[in-house]
């Protein structure tokens, strides 16, 4: 963790890939370090929640893809590792609610083509599962927007993990 002093100061390599852990798109973590410096870090979540609003698709497809599927982990020692174990520590469910997950992940992906992203800091498995089957009936432009918000959501809270 680092201050937004610090945060404001030190070198964009150093910085860099914290950032890339709170959102896998370069152009975003880029902009991010261009724009310093923050006076607080309300500014910086601002200004980070601004450029995750203007990702292209692709951007958003890139971020997304750096998600492991609700209900699985993701292996490794590394900051996004750590960070996705914590924000799905939630989703332990019954046996029963666990498959019903995996089974609508599964749904989804061959709809959209992508993980299911949704911000599940918080949430019971029941209310995910609920979510990802609401979703299902979305078509692709609604769709599009909740996982902007969503990603905004998850951004956000990373961010608040790097910077205090």
């Amino acid at each position: 963790m680092v201050t937004v002093d610090e945060f404001n100061g030190w070198e964009s390599a150093r910085l860099r890939p914290a950032l890339l852990e709170c959102c896998d798109v370069p152009a975003w973590a880029d902009a991010l370090l261009a724009a310093r410096p923050y006076r607080n870090l309300d500014a910086l979540l601002d200004a980070a929640d601004r450029s995750a609003a203007d990702f292209e698709p692709a951007d958003v497809e890139i971020a997304v893809a750096a998600h492991p599927r609700i209900g699985e982990r993701r292996d490794g020692r590394d900051l996004g590792s750590s960070w996705s174990r914590e924000e799905q520590s939630c989703v332990a469910a019954d046996v029963e609610t666990v498959a019903a997950l995996d089974s609508a992940n599964r749904l989804y992906e061959k709809r959209f083509g992508r993980v299911f992203l949704i911000c599940a800091t918080g949430l019971p498995a029941s209310d995910i599962l609920t979510a990802v089957l609401l979703r299902l009936g979305n078509d692709e432009a609604t769709e599009a927007k909740v996982i902007r918000t969503e990603l905004r959501k998850i951004v956000r809270l990373r961010l608040q993990k790097v910077i205090v």
